[in-house]
């Protein structure tokens, strides 16, 4: 299989190595492939990184005095008790020279092997963690990206001397218009700016009506700017004019409407 047409896969599988979890035959399968593939490689090492660095989330501390103490006292009691079965058995004091010293103990190496089987547990946790961190992030950025406007229509709306007067662009995802002054007109307190599609045959279709914020925007169905071949903005009465009748006033901007290739 080619791991670089599976991301998601050979994410999962670089942390399973990185975690130890990764054993046997496809242990060795994965670190052949990582061995001829960069990518292979690099997403393993991302993850050993990772890995390494969850020790440096932790503070250091140092261990209460008291916790010293009790160890200490601990390996006395212990010493204390084994030795007078030793001399018994030895009949001389070179007996305590046998007693089983404390780190020889198999209670000890239990202990030992119980803390790392916990620590080997607590990374794996942690592991899987920043694993379900990491797919929360990517849906949360997918997610995004589809609340990004795809804006497939544009037009730039410019006055009788070809000055740019209004940028106009349309997202038929979000069924929504906006329109961007780039000029300097600004109608007086009672009119109001009319937008406009022109399509080659039939009148022209009122998309809405302006305000007077330097940007705006309306709802609008692709099927109302499909046919548009341009798009035009009047100066009418304040409200604007029933959009039926078409425009009243005076066009001030227009230009053509296009397309965005896909």
């Amino acid at each position: 299989m080619d791991l670089n047409r599976h991301p998601d896969l050979l994410d999962r599988l670089a942390a399973s190595h990185a975690l130890g979890s990764l054993r046997g035959g496809a242990r060795r399968r994965f670190e052949s492939m990582a061995r001829e593939h960069p990518t292979v490689r690099a997403a393993a090492w991302v993850w050993q990184a990772r890995i390494a660095s969850l020790t440096e989330l932790q503070s250091q501390q140092i261990p209460d005095p008291a916790v010293w103490q009790r160890i200490d006292r601990l390996v006395r009691a212990e010493r204390q008790t084994a030795l007078p079965a030793g001399a018994a058995a030895a009949g001389s004091p070179a007996a305590a020279d046998t007693t089983p010293r404390w780190w020889d103990r198999l209670g000890w190496w239990r202990g030992a092997a119980a803390a790392g089987a916990c620590a080997t547990l607590l990374a794996v946790v942690a592991g899987w963690q920043l694993v379900e961190q990491r797919s929360a992030q990517v849906t949360q950025l997918q997610a995004q990206l589809q609340a990004v406007p795809r804006d497939a229509y544009v037009a730039v709306l410019h006055d009788d001397k070809s000055t740019a007067s209004m940028l106009v662009t349309f997202d038929p995802r979000n069924n929504r218009l906006t329109l961007q002054r780039v000029g300097d007109y600004r109608e007086s307190p009672e009119r109001s700016l009319q937008l406009w599609a022109i399509a080659p045959s039939g009148g022209p279709r009122s998309l809405g009506v302006l305000d007077r914020e330097p940007v705006l925007r309306l709802a609008a169905g692709e099927a109302d700017v499909r046919d548009a071949t341009a798009l035009a903005i009047s100066l009418e009465p304040r409200g604007g004019v029933p959009g039926s009748g078409g425009p009243t006033g005076p066009v001030l901007f227009s230009g053509r409407l296009i397309q965005k290739l896909p």
